[in-house]
C-alpha cells in the first residue's frame, strides 16, 4: 500500500484515441470555453459598470457569473491539453487542485442559487419589507457565507481524501474527481463516505427542497395577484428555476455515475454526463439571464448599438 502523498501522478483512462478528430474536438472545446468566458465576463462588466444594476438580485447574479468563470477555468484548459496529448496523466498535486476547484464550484453554485431564490421570495412575497430585509450589509453577509462555507466544505473533504492509502492511480474519468480517488483507497473510507452522504442530504437536497418551497410560495402569490405581478414574477423567476433544474439535472447524473457501476453505459455518454454539470451551466446561464431579464437585455442592446454607431462613424471619417 502507498500513501496518496507518495503517488506522483494519476492516469485518466476515460480518454480514447480519436485520431485526427482530436483537432476537431480541440476546436469545439476551445470555442465553448471562449464563449463561456466572453459571455460571463460581459455580464459581469455590465452589472459592475451600471449603477442601476447595483441591486441584490443582480449582485448575486454577478457572483454566479464569477463562480462560473472560476469553475470553467478549472476544467477547460485542462481538457484542451489532454485532448491534444497522447499520454493522459496528471500530477497528484494538480489532480487535488482540480478536485478542489471543481467541488468548490459545485458548492458555491448551489448556495448562490439558494440565496437568489430567497431574494426573489422576499421581493415577491414581502415587497414592502424587501428593502429593509435585503440591505447592502445583508447582501455582503450572504455573499461571504456562500464563499466561506464552500471553502470550508471543500477543505474538509480534501483533508479526508489526501491522507488515504491508495492501491492504484487510475481514474475512470476525463478529469480528477474526489470520489474517484476515494474508490482507489485500500484503507478505511467510512468517514469519507459518511461525510459525502451527510453533505449530500443536509446541503444539496436540503437546498433544493428550500428553493422549491420558495418557488411554491412565489407561485401562490402570483396566482392570487394582479396580471402585472404575475408577469413580473414569471420574468424574474423563470431563469432562476431553469438554472436550478439544469444544474440539479447535471449534478444528479454526476452523483449517480460516481456511486454506481456505469460500465454498461457507452463511454461517450458517460463522458458527456460527467462534463454536463461543469459545462452547460456556465454556457446557458448568460443566455438565460441575458435574454430573460429586461434590464440586462436593454443595457447589452444599448452597448451593441453604441459600438455599431461608433464603428459606422469611424468608417465615414
Amino acid at each position: 500500500m502507498m500513501n496518496s502523498t507518495q503517488v506522483s501522478h494519476f492516469t485518466l483512462v476515460a480518454y480514447f484515441d480519436t485520431g485526427v478528430f482530436k483537432y476537431l474536438f480541440f476546436m469545439i472545446v476551445m470555442s465553448l470555453y471562449v464563449l463561456i468566458v466572453s459571455s460571463n465576463l460581459l455580464l459581469i462588466v455590465v452589472i459592475c459598470m451600471n449603477r442601476s444594476l447595483h441591486e441584490p438580485m443582480y449582485l448575486f447574479l454577478c457572483g454566479l457569473f464569477v463562480n462560473e468563470l472560476y469553475g470553467s477555468t478549472g476544467l477547460f484548459p485542462f481538457l484542451l491539453v489532454q485532448i491534444l496529448s497522447d499520454v493522459h496523466t496528471v500530477s497528484a498535486l494538480f489532480c487535488f487542485l482540480q478536485i478542489y476547484c471543481v467541488h468548490f464550484y459545485g458548492s458555491a453554485e448551489f448556495f448562490t442559487l439558494g440565496v437568489m431564490s430567497y431574494d426573489r421570495y422576499l421581493a415577491i412575497c414581502y415587497p414592502l419589507q424587501y428593502n429593509t430585509r435585503m440591505t447592502s450589509s445583508r447582501v455582503a453577509i450572504l455573499t461571504a457565507f456562500i464563499w466561506l462555507y464552500s471553502v470550508l466544505a471543500t477543505v474538509v473533504m480534501m483533508s479526508l481524501s489526501v491522507p488515504l492509502q491508495l492501491c492504484g492511480n487510475t481514474i475512470q474519468k476525463v478529469y480528477c474527481d474526489n470520489y474517484a480517488i476515494v474508490k482507489l483507497a485500500c484503507s478505511d473510507t467510512t468517514v469519507n463516505n459518511l461525510y459525502g452522504i451527510v453533505y449530500l442530504f443536509t446541503v444539496i437536497f436540503a437546498l433544493i427542497l428550500l428553493i422549491l418551497y420558495t418557488y411554491m410560495r412565489i407561485l401562490k402569490v402570483c396566482f392570487s395577484g394582479s396580471k402585472k405581478t404575475r408577469q413580473k414574477a414569471v420574468s424574474t423567476c423563470t431563469p432562476h428555476l431553469a438554472s436550478l433544474l439544469n444544474f440539479s439535472f447535471g449534478a444528479f447524473f454526476e452523483i449517480v455515475q460516481a456511486r454506481f457501476d456505469m460500465s454498461s453505459v457507452p463511454i461517450v455518454l458517460r463522458i458527456f454526463l460527467s462534463l454536463y454539470w461543469l459545462t452547460c451551466q456556465p454556457l446557458f446561464n448568460p443566455v438565460l439571464y441575458g435574454l430573460n431579464m429586461s434590464k440586462i437585455r436593454n443595457i447589452c442592446k444599448s452597448l451593441m448599438v453604441g459600438k455599431v454607431g461608433l464603428l459606422s462613424g469611424l468608417c465615414n471619417i
